[in-house]
This record gives structure tokens, sequence and C-alpha cells, in this order.
């Protein structure tokens, strides 16, 4: 995995965890320092913020605030200038289901990409929408599949494929009266799929014109629909200069566009949602032919991590599991164990003397780090796709393709 990804998920965990945290007043602190900002500047305005705090009418409010501003300039004395991106912390007193039973708690990271925005609130939650945009994933396309009879939309955004809209022609099938009546209803029906033609245009230019990042549009339908479509003069100009592809699919409603992002993988491998499919179906490909090549579980890639036989580590993104260092208080005996849920108290198998935790971190960052420190790739697979799912579910979230049989 390259390290931005793995920055990236730890973010992106940090970002869920501080948004369910709430303050009991307005006295959690965000603190945005852009890159190339002096520390002492940084702590000039931190220092004016703690006067001015000092004058904060209600006694807890006001002691929990300074604490955390304390705690603030305690940790940037650690820094002698600002890293290279700049720097985020969030501090303060988050309550709990307890009232009176708050606690201290304080964030410094890093961020992702270049900090342009200098920003100091005290509020009732930490502000994260600035991270929130900087992890974004930018890279858009649309999906469009159609026929005489109905189309579909879809955006298809890093891991997450959405169908957004669904639409019905209403056209009548074709019949086979005789004689002028029948070349009227032709004509008539010509016009209704001409109209139908450019409600599909609308309705795509609603969807995709306003997404500024989008990549391409990809196009696809089961008939001559889609190129008489794609032929004719449909589509906003900007959106027609966008298309990637046209492709044959079996259907036009929801189930084709799932179908189309699977037919134009060549065109999105890149794409997350399609590499992560293709990842685990190779996995799965392997482990139905018995060809040595795949492994899981934990306790097995790990053995064939440690050989270096590991080409692809896969670990879901939704694995809930601690590793956790543990050493008998007795005999000193020593051994690592994963836990699923809480951790829970183990006796020696030496001498039935009680275990303590001398370090634990989530069951994710353990296997990444062995992993980079043997050369071996790792991919965080979401759990959008049906592989996804069945990767967490059937095979405990932790996956491996071997670069030879060794396990």
């Amino acid at each position: 995995m390259e390290k931005s990804k793995l920055e990236r998920f730890k973010t992106e965990r940090l970002i869920k965890e501080l948004k369910s945290k709430r303050g009991r007043g307005t006295e959690l602190i965000s603190l945005y320092i852009p890159a190339g900002r002096p520390i002492g500047e940084v702590m000039s305005v931190l220092r004016e913020e703690y006067s001015t705090a000092t004058n904060i009418k209600d006694r807890t409010t006001r002691h929990h605030v300074l604490e955390a501003l304390t705690s603030i300039m305690q940790r940037l004395k650690l820094f002698r200038k600002t890293p290279p991106n700049g720097l985020v912390i969030f501090a303060g007193y988050v309550a709990s289901d307890v009232p009176g039973d708050e606690k201290m708690e304080i964030y410094v990271l890093e961020p992702p990409q270049k900090l342009r925005t200098w920003l100091y609130r005290c509020d009732s939650r930490f502000h994260t929408e600035i991270l929130e945009e900087m992890i974004e994933v930018k890279e858009v396309y649309g999906l469009i599949v159609l026929d005489r009879g109905e189309a579909a939309f879809g955006i298809l955004k890093g891991k997450f494929l959405e169908v957004v809209e669904e639409i019905t022609s209403g056209i009548p099938g074709k019949h086979r009266a005789g004689g002028q009546s029948a070349r009227r209803f032709e004509r008539l029906h010509e016009l209704l799929v001409h109209e139908f033609y450019k409600r599909i245009g609308e309705h795509a230019n609603r969807i995709f014109l306003p997404i500024k990042d989008l990549k391409g549009l990809i196009i696809g339908g089961p008939g001559p629909a889609k190129d008489e479509f794609v032929d004719g003069d449909y589509l906003h100009y900007e959106l027609k200069q966008k298309i990637l592809g046209v492709f044959d699919v079996g259907y036009s409603g929801e189930a084709g566009i799932y179908e189309l992002a699977n037919r134009a993988s060549e065109l999105l491998e890149d794409v997350g949602y399609i590499r992560e499919r293709q990842l685990v179906n190779k996995f799965l490909y392997h482990l139905a032919r018995d060809t040595g090549l795949a492994v899981y579980g934990d306790e097995e890639v790990r053995k064939c991590l440690l050989m270096g036989a590991v080409d692809i580590l896969l670990i879901s993104e939704k694995l809930e599991a601690v590793r956790a260092s543990l050493k008998c208080e007795n005999c000193g005996y020593a051994e690592e164990k994963t836990f699923r849920g809480d951790i829970k108290l183990t006796r020696c198998p030496k001498c039935d003397g009680q275990m303590v935790i001398q370090e634990s971190k989530s069951l994710i960052e353990d296997l990444v780090e062995l992993a980079e420190s043997v050369g071996t790739k790792v991919e965080l697979i979401s759990t959008e796709t049906s592989e996804g799912k069945e990767l967490l579910k059937s095979f405990g979230g932790v996956a491996a393709i071997l670069r030879f049989k060794a396990c």
C-alpha cells in the first residue's frame, strides 16, 4: 500500500471518531495551522485566546477551555517549526454519558495535503470539514444505460457506485398494422423516441454537469438506442466531450449500471471500485481452483507474510480487531494475540498467572506494518461491493494472493 493510502485510511477513521464527540458547551477547540506559519506566531495567538478565555463566566467552561489551550501550547513546544503540510490539532473535554464525567482529549496530526487555511474555533463539536475535503475522492465518472424503454444514471466515485435515478419512456411497442396507419404510427413512434432521448439528455445534464471533478462519461445499453443517443444532439457539449466509451450491456435499468461498470473495467482499472472487485475475484479464482496461491485468516496470512510469500494483502476496511502483546506477571511468558471485539483478560498457558497487555494496536495497522516491512503490496477493501462484503463475512476480512506456494 502507498503510504498515502494508509494515512488516508487513518485520517478517515479519525474523522469519523471526532465527528461523534461532543462537548458540554463551546469548549472543544479545532486549530488548523497553515504550512509555513511560524510556531512562535501561533503561540502568540493562543496566548491571546487564553487571556480572552479567562473572562468566560461559566466556571466549568472557563476551566475546560483554559486546560485545552494549555495542552495545545504544550504540544506545540515539541515542534521547532510547522511541518511541511501544516498542522491540525483538536483538543477539549469530551462529554460522556455520565454528567460531569468529561475527559480531556487531544489529537495532533499533519494533514494529508498542504494546508492553506488558518482556523481557530471553539465550539461544542470538532470542525473536521477542511480535513474531509482534503481526503475526498476527486475523480468521478458518470454512467448511463438506456434503451428505448428506460434509462438509468449512476455515479462512480472511488469505491462507491451509486444509481441515482431511473426513468421510463412509456413508449408503446411497435405493431404491424398495415397501410398508411402503419407509416403514421412509425413516425409517431420515432417522435416519441426522440423526445425520450431529449429527456435522457436533460436528466444527464442536470445530474452530471454540476460535478466539477467529472473525469468521464460511460454509456451503455442492450441495443442500438445507445448509439442513436450518442450520435444525436441530446447531451450538453461539455458532457459529450467527456464520453470515454460506449458498451453493449444486457440490461438498461439499475442492473445495467453495475454491468456497465464491469464491462468498462479496462477504462476504469485505476478506480477503487473496479480494482477492488478484480483483486477479490483474483483471490477467489485461486481459492476455487486450489492453486495454492490463496490464503485467508489472520494467522495463516501472517505466516505467509513472514516468509515473504505474499504478493498482495487484502484487508477489509470494516475489520474490527486488535493485535495485542501479552506478558505473564509471574513467569514472564510473552505472546501476541488477536482479539475481535473487546480485549479479554487471559491466563498464562505456562503457569496460569495473569497475562498483562503490554501493547495493542488495530489489526489493520499491525498487518500493514508487517506487510510493508517485507515489501508486500496492501489493498484496503471496502464493503461497497458484493466481493468486499464476502471478504469480510466469509474470510474474516483478511486474505492474501501469494507469489508462490508456501503455506
